[in-house]
């Protein structure tokens, strides 16, 4: 990178500073135990899509976008709010393949949610099957997560269930979001669903975990979780 895109970069991270918050990114660091308390500067959430919006708006972030890797947590938060902006579907795949490798905690993962998705489901299962398969924590987690986003409803496919509990890590941020896949998936798919529960296909901590968060769901029935219960691994 160039002096001048360099500089334009720091320019974006300036601005982060002006909207700093220590007393949130104090508290922000505790929900993200995963990175050091001095990479957080104490940007909220609305005041990061706000300037996301800025940027995309005035087509002043591609500089920051290539100024990888960021130093600071809200960065990388920023970064995923700009992406999840873009309108240019091929331009936003290619954008978060060279920014996934990055990522390095659960909140810069889940906020990476980009609108163009929805009208582009064919083309995205295909990346989302890849996405799931890596061996990177964070580049799984969010394959795991935009197949709960995207495909439970209308486009849902039995399959996708099969995708899913395949899966089977010793990472945490890995076990956590499959386990919200198949709670969710219970919620809106129970009579597909319900069976990788009874068979026990899902490796034993996530399928408690699974049963945990689907009982704490107001979209699962009181009948459908006291059966949840019965099916507990002890």
């Amino acid at each position: 990178m160039n002096d001048d895109k360099k500089e334009k970069a720091m320019n974006i991270v300036n601005e982060l500073f002006k909207l700093q918050d220590l007393k949130y990114a104090e508290f922000q660091s505790k929900l993200v135990p995963t990175v050091e308390r001095e990479l957080f500067i104490g940007v909220r959430v609305p005041e990061l899509r706000k300037f996301a919006k800025e940027l995309v708006k005035k087509n002043t972030y591609l500089d920051f976008l290539d100024d990888l890797p960021h130093k600071y947590y809200d960065e990388n938060m920023l970064h995923s709010l700009i992406l999840s902006e873009l309108k240019d579907y091929e331009m936003c795949v290619e954008l978060i393949e060279k920014f996934l490798k990055h990522i390095d905690n659960w909140a810069v993962c889940d906020i990476l949610s980009p609108k163009n998705f929805k009208k582009n489901k064919m083309s995205l299962i295909e990346k989302i099957k890849l996405w799931a398969a890596s061996d990177d924590t964070y580049t799984c987690r969010f394959g795991i997560g935009m197949l709960m986003s995207h495909y439970l409803d209308e486009d849902f496919e039995v399959e996708y269930l099969e995708i899913i509990s395949r899966i089977h890590s010793e990472e945490y941020y890995v076990n956590m979001m499959i386990a919200w896949f198949f709670a969710t998936a219970l919620a809106k798919r129970w009579d597909e669903t319900i069976v990788y529960i009874e068979d026990k296909k899902l490796d034993s901590w996530v399928h408690n975990k699974t049963i945990q968060k689907a009982c704490e769901s107001l979209r699962i029935t009181k009948e459908q979780k006291d059966y949840l219960r019965l099916l507990k691994i002890k």
